[in-house]
């Protein structure tokens, strides 16, 4: 079977306008840096840790809240109308004329993008359900964000030496546009919550189901250890190539690059490498290889060293990420996709509003090579929790007891659910209160209402 998820016409239309749409962002991203140098002049490098700080706070707190909203909307509607509403804020961000302005934009815009992007994630394993296909859909995905990086910096820098950087942000909104019209060329599933569950139950079961599976729970430490030696990498590169090896803008971008390429590496192999290797085994040394690198930066390398070194921490970035999408769908039912792929993003973004400041203040109060000490040791912590956290033998099924039990909330009838009904309970899946006995049975370990915490032998 040929496992490219490009011959889906839906997957192909959703990554064409994920990438078309990454593109843009990264043209912002140039633009705004230009922008608020303009506006601010010697401040500007607050004025953006300031935009980015609004960022994380975005990510972080709205997109469990937004993405239980989205699972009683059309999912189709609902990411057309936030590419839209993306593409009237970047177009607005030309007209500014206070700092003030510039955190409200850049506020909404990552609002608008907190709610997109879990609930886009979580549609590619609806469509994309073949393992290997959705192997490569992975991959494909680490390798969008992996070329945003890349190549929208460089092909910025070129137009702005043809046009004004203002011009920037409206190609950023057309890519928005661009990517709605390739959303809305496709039918997506569908999205059925569970009925009687209330607004705030569907906003925090994500996170009760991402925090009670001891996988994710590993999960959330290698993340930590990606935000760590990331910031180190994003926040002090300009001022270790700059400051401390006394070379120009262009070793910037390409110590940068170094990185970038040691994860697009990683993205093409990891297909293959997936179906030999746990995601267990993959996950861990990639957190090796962050904390190694790091650890490694403590001996202030010359520019060699430094693309070395990162480069390495570019493998081990997509060792880490690129798999988490088939540890989130092994980790919960289908219908609650959505809200585990939001928990993932608020909580991975979480460590980097962590990271970040932390990065960039003791890179400035305790010295580079010091700062690559803590990091890198955050960074072997934090892996050597996931360790501990993740199991190392976790079994498929697992036999195991419940006690008897009536509650009420949607469902088929299943191994748990054998019940008699009175006629208008309606068609399957249905709600209504209903008794569970008692029961011995094994299935697939996730959490759910019936597993409120991880399944032992006993319930």
């Amino acid at each position: 079977m040929n496992a490219s998820p490009l011959k889906d016409r839906r997957y192909r239309h959703l990554f064409s306008a994920q990438v078309i749409s990454l593109f843009g962002t990264g043209l912002t991203t140039v633009a705004l840096a230009l922008l608020a140098h303009e506006m601010a002049g010697e401040r500007a490098g607050e004025v953006l840790g300031i935009a980015l700080a609004l960022k994380m706070v975005a990510y972080v707190f709205v997109a469990p809240v937004i993405s239980s909203y989205a699972q009683t909307l059309p999912r189709r509607g609902f990411l057309v109308t936030l590419d839209l509403l993306r593409a009237v804020v970047v177009v607005s961000l030309p007209f500014v004329t206070a700092v003030w302005q510039i955190y409200g934009l850049v506020f909404l815009l990552n609002l608008f993008s907190a709610g997109f992007t879990p609930v886009f994630q979580a549609t590619i394993p609806d469509i994309i359900k073949e393992k290997r296909q959705y192997d490569r859909a992975l991959s494909l995905s680490r390798l969008a964000y992996d070329l945003e990086n890349l190549l929208s910096p460089a092909i910025a820098a070129m137009l702005i030496a043809v046009i004004s950087f203002n011009a920037l942000f409206l190609l950023n909104a057309l890519a928005f546009v661009i990517s709605a019209l390739l959303v809305v060329s496709v039918v997506l599933p569908a999205i059925s919550p569970d009925a009687g569950v209330t607004f705030w139950q569907r906003a925090v079961k994500g996170m009760r189901i991402y925090l009670r599976t001891p996988r994710l729970q590993g999960l959330l430490a290698l993340c930590l250890a990606v935000a760590s030696v990331g910031a180190m990498q994003i926040v002090n590169t300009v001022v270790y190539v700059r400051s401390a090896l006394e070379l120009g803008d262009t070793w910037v971008a390409i110590a940068l690059a170094a990185a970038g390429g040691g994860s697009m590496i990683a993205a093409l192999s990891l297909p293959r490498l997936l179906q030999r290797v746990s995601e267990r085994a993959l996950m861990l040394t990639g957190g090796a290889l962050l904390a190694i690198g790091a650890l490694l930066g403590t001996l202030q390398p010359g520019i060699a060293g430094l693309m070395s070194l990162w480069f390495l921490i570019g493998i081990g970035s997509s060792l880490v990420q690129t798999p988490v999408g088939r540890l989130l769908i092994r980790s919960c039912h289908e219908a609650d996709r959505p809200a585990v792929f939001a928990a993932q993003f608020s909580l991975s973004h979480a460590c980097w509003l962590i990271a970040y400041p932390l990065a960039g203040w003791s890179g400035a109060s305790l010295g580079i090579g010091m700062t690559f000490g803590l990091l890198g040791a955050i960074a072997l912590v934090a892996t050597l929790t996931a360790l501990k956290l993740w199991p190392a033998l976790e079994p498929e099924v697992l036999e195991h007891t419940h006690r008897a039990l009536d509650h009420e909330h949607l469902h088929y009838h299943d191994d748990h659910h054998q019940h008699g009904h009175e006629g208008w309970e309606g068609p399957e899946p249905h709600a209504h209160p209903h008794h569970h006995g008692a029961i011995t049975h094994s299935h697939p370990l996730v959490i759910d209402e019936h597993h409120p915490h991880w399944p032992t032998r006993e319930h």
